[in-house]
């Protein structure tokens, strides 16, 4: 069975009665190694095709579908139709030169890119997969298709190659038959198959959204519209998989309720949420977390794809901070700190009409296990009820901030209708087997994985997606300047390998140890940025020439190649906060993607626990 993104169930609605049917063939009548896409704009010119379909062995085939009646028609002519609808004659392009033009522009830069053309042969230069186009005439027959365009010249206007009828794409119709039917649109076919690579950067190509880190370029032109900017093509591309593109394309409209382990690609979805939001609608789109280091990587993200001036970003005290300053709101007499204070005036404006409700077309809240429920309450109010586009994200897992783990309270309950509309996400992306394997056994005692229903929070057992790496080491030292030289010497060893600065984090604790570890790095030559104060983290940009030093605390929803675990004996083994710190621990370990070192000074339950993991 083929595999349809969006699923066809996500796009019923918009459906025509002839795009179901075909769609349903194209899922019941090839293999599923076959892959296609329904109705996604792509390329510079950003062309929705009505159906794309892509195979390793064939190549890639673009198809117009129309629901026109042959009484309909009016007039036929190589480039253009006339029609006659409910709103009388309408005169529209050919569909087999609006499926030719399609191709044509959407193929233009994968010929430019040398991993995509053959580079040995006597075709070198050339695509090294065909390429096809063709209508789907789903209300006509053969027979009574073939009569109308009488003879050879009306056959040149809807070529009978690149057509197929009615009768040809019914429940019955063989399955070897229809398959012919699709592939007999191509001009040439070659034996070699597409790698997944090369099925990658094929996706890479023609939906930009997808794309993973750097590469994304210029997402919005100064009309609003998307497109790609290739340049200067990357030799590596990163996109997500096909499951993740999958979920993201179904997100749908209304509100939406995503809980994912560490690492399962939360936060990349929500950025694809956004771009895609930012195309369809002119109204503020506003990303919250709770995090100022996470806010200030969205707001890079954001940055990079010029999508600024649609979508706002903030962590969620500087938001209500803005609020009250942007409608000349005061902040509440009271013993409460600052900040707490500072949420229950925007609540108390709010509700006093003194700030307006409604204010963004769309919400995306990231983090949301670090949101107290009345925080939730106040977004979903800022919600415009016209779009009523509402994305939550959470991993009980990483509550740091909480005393207690899950939700005591229901999603609904704070505004927020999540029935029928909450996806688990239980595969790690981010973390090597060994890594994700280390951490969840560390916390797995403390943090155990429990079911619970749709409108309430659950703690997920994460699963790996495969990636394998080096075992994490732990290593226990006498003394603190011991452990600095340790830390010291392996950051220069990576260095020296020819690991980027960029792609190194030291994780510690606290503030203090950060700094201490950063003026070591500073006197050893070795370029840094410790994030250390709220200036720090508002001007943290991801940089390659910079080895990264920052609390557990501000790592949350940040992610490093490589990274010290450092100074871990400053985490206090008391019992009353003992789930909170095992769940630091946790989210400290998951910032890694491939090497993960963990380091302490002093022995502790923590650190004999570690010993035990790393044992043979």
């Amino acid at each position: 069975m083929a595999q349809i993104i969006p699923n066809i169930n996500q796009c019923l609605s918009k459906m025509t009665n002839g795009e179901k049917r075909f769609a349903r063939r194209l899922e019941s009548h090839l293999e599923d190694d076959y892959l296609c896409w329904y109705d996604i704009p792509i390329g510079r010119d950003r062309r929705y095709p009505d159906f794309i379909v892509l195979h390793p062995g064939r190549g890639l085939l673009f198809l117009e579908v129309k629901d026109w009646k042959l009484e309909t028609l009016k007039r036929l002519s190589k480039t253009s139709v006339d029609i006659m609808t409910p709103n009388g004659r309408v005169t529209q392009a050919n569909p087999v030169e609006q499926a030719r033009q399609g191709a044509y522009s959407a193929m233009r830069p994968l010929q430019a890119d040398p991993a995509l053309v053959q580079a040995n042969s006597k075709h070198q230069g050339k695509l090294c997969f065909p390429y096809g186009y063709g209508v789907v005439l789903a209300n006509i027959t053969r027979a009574r298709l073939t009569k109308a365009l009488r003879g050879e010249e009306g056959a040149h206007l809807l070529p009978e190659h690149l057509v197929i009828c009615q009768d040809e794409m019914t429940e019955s119709t063989d399955v070897e038959a229809f398959q012919e039917k699709l592939w007999g649109m191509f001009n040439y076919s070659f034996g070699k198959k597409l790698s997944l690579p090369q099925i990658d950067r094929i996706r890479w190509h023609l939906f930009p959204e997808i794309r993973v880190g750097d590469g994304q370029g210029d997402l919005l032109n100064p009309e609003g519209k998307l497109f790609e900017d290739d340049s200067t093509l990357p030799e590596i591309i990163d996109v997500m998989d096909l499951h993740q593109e999958q979920l993201a394309r179904n997100l749908g409209h209304g509100h939406r309720v995503i809980h994912g382990v560490a690492g399962s690609g939360k936060t990349m979805i929500l950025g694809f949420k956004a771009v895609q939001i930012a195309e369809n609608i002119d109204k503020p789109i506003l990303i919250l977390c709770f995090n100022i280091s996470l806010a200030a990587r969205l707001r890079h993200f954001i940055a990079e794809r010029k999508l600024a001036h649609k979508v706002q970003v903030y962590h969620f005290h500087d938001w209500c901070g803005l609020q009250l300053k942007a409608y000349h709101c005061s902040v509440l007499p009271g013993e409460e700190p600052y900040w707490e204070r500072q949420v229950t005036s925007v609540i108390h404006h709010v509700k006093h009409q003194q700030i307006p409700r409604a204010q963004y077309g769309a919400v995306l809240i990231d983090e949301g296990h670090d949101f107290e429920p009345e925080w939730l309450t106040l977004i979903t109010q800022m919600v415009d009820p016209a779009t009523d586009s509402l994305l939550l994200l959470y991993d009980d897992a990483q509550s740091i901030y909480k005393k207690k783990s899950g939700l005591k309270f229901s999603l609904k309950s704070v505004g927020i209708k999540a029935q029928g509309r909450t996806t688990i996400l239980k595969l790690n992306y981010r973390n090597t087997k060994e890594i994700l394997q280390f951490a969840y056994r560390f916390a797995q005692e403390f943090i155990p994985a429990i079911e619970s229903d749709e409108d309430n929070i659950p703690l997920i057992a994460p699963e790996s997606a495969g990636a394998t790496g080096p075992e994490p080491i732990f290593k226990q030292f006498n003394h603190p300047l011991e452990e600095q030289k340790d830390i010291n010497a392996c950051i220069q060893k990576w260095l020296e390998k020819g690991v980027p600065a960029g792609d190194i984090a030291i994780i510690t604790p606290t503030i203090s140890f950060a700094k201490t570890l950063s003026t070591q790095l500073n006197k050893a030559g070795v370029n840094n940025h410790c994030l250390y104060d709220k200036a720090t983290k508002l001007n943290y940009r991801p940089n390659k020439t910079q080895v990264t030093v920052l609390t557990i605390h501000s790592s949350k929803g940040l992610e490093f190649n490589r990274v010290i675990l450092a100074g871990i004996h400053n985490l206090q083994f008391v019992t009353k906060e003992l789930p909170a710190q095992v769940r630091l621990m946790y989210v400290g370990m998951t910032r890694a993607k491939s090497h993960l070192l963990v380091t302490a000074s002093e022995t502790t339950a923590f650190t004999e626990r570690l010993v035990e993991l790393v044992a043979p």
